[in-house]
């Protein structure tokens, strides 16, 4: 590029860039915001002008002049209780990798933001909301009548009018416990989530559907009221440990009370998988890295973070849309070494 030898590179602006890739003003912002509006290939050849002629984006004079904050508020439905510390650094990373390079995160709970409004939303210029239950309608209402730009994430919502991208949990809760009675298995126990969470009810349903279709009978004391936590898993592993109504296969309702049960059952001298079975939901990271690797549900957090997001900028950056999507991604199983086939 010879005719950069010529630019004064503290006069370099946005649209000098424009004029040297030959688009426009309004792409050269897009393409530096990495905006999946612009083809990569003119993504690629905006990003290497910009660097050849020392482009350095000012955004403090840039958040002066569009009135944005360029902030990103992703909100949970509680950080206490419920949200386990692997889903929320899962959500957080993939969020980033999505978003472009010019926008940060700001991370909190919906109780927060609903407690005598000590979030002020004009702080942000869009909403991401990870929706686990229905006691989040009330700030989604509320986000909705500002007018910010919203998308609600993980949970389906009864209502056509926000962008939505869920999980079918029942799904996931059906085709585990249909696995394992491929596999052979009868004696079932289960270890369910948060009780207001409606992925914990929508996978319980899943998970009685199968059983009824196969007229497995199972014992109630067998069904256990977790947290999604390690402890709550380790815990309530015990007790049905100790019940004396062992069954052959637990299946847990996420991961990380997996875990738990994995940890009880070495404690208390029990094999996994030759002695009891274990299942979990949601196919964390480190999944298949315990021992035993573990047979889980995989949740596709990925893809609705990334639907979420892309659809997110796209609303911030032209405008509310009339055509709004709402999907739900199916699950699938992921089979390890935690399950034994009793077929065999």
């Amino acid at each position: 590029m010879e005719e950069v030898k010529n630019i004064d590179k503290n006069a370099v602006t946005i649209r000098t860039i424009a004029k040297m890739a030959n688009v426009s003003h309004t792409t050269v912002s897009r393409a530096l915001n990495g905006s999946p509006l612009v083809k990569p290939a003119t993504r690629d050849k905006i990003a290497e002008i910009a660097r050849t002629i020392g482009y350095v984006p000012n955004i403090n004079a840039k958040s002066l002049v569009t009135n944005r904050s360029y902030m990103i508020g992703v909100f949970f439905t509680n950080l206490d209780t419920g949200t386990s510390a692997s889903f929320l650094t899962e959500v957080i990373e993939q969020a980033q990798k999505i978003l472009p390079k010019s926008y940060s995160l700001s991370i909190n709970s919906v109780d927060n933001a609903m407690d005598v409004q000590n979030i002020s939303m004009n702080n942000f210029d869009g909403i991401i909301l990870i929706s686990q239950s229905s006691s989040d309608n009330p700030f989604i209402e509320y986000i909705h009548k500002t007018g910010l730009p919203l998308v609600v994430l993980n949970r389906v919502i009864e209502r056509d009018d926000i962008n939505n991208y869920a999980v079918g949990d029942e799904l996931g809760g059906k085709i585990a416990t249909e696995y394992a009675i491929r596999m052979g298995h009868r004696k079932f126990a289960l270890i369910k989530g948060i009780s207001t969470f409606e992925s914990s009810k929508q996978r319980t349903k899943g998970f009685m559907k199968a059983i009824r279709a196969q007229q497995i009978q199972i014992d109630q004391s067998l069904i256990k009221q977790g947290d999604y936590k390690p402890k709550s898993g380790n815990v309530l592993m015990r007790q049905i440990l100790s019940s004396g109504h062992v069954p052959t296969c637990v299946i847990c309702e996420n991961d990380d009370m997996a875990v738990g049960a994995i940890n009880a059952c070495v404690e208390l001298g029990y094999r996994v998988p030759r002695d009891i079975s274990i299942i979990g939901f949601d196919d964390m990271g480190y999944a298949k890295y315990l021992t035993p690797p573990l047979t889980t549900i995989r949740k596709p957090t990925f893809t609705i973070i990334k639907m979420g997001v892309s659809r997110l900028v796209e609303i911030m950056e032209n405008g509310q849309q009339d055509n709004i999507e709402q999907q739900i991604i199916d699950p699938e199983i992921i089979v390890r070494s935690s399950v034994l086939n009793l077929n065999k």
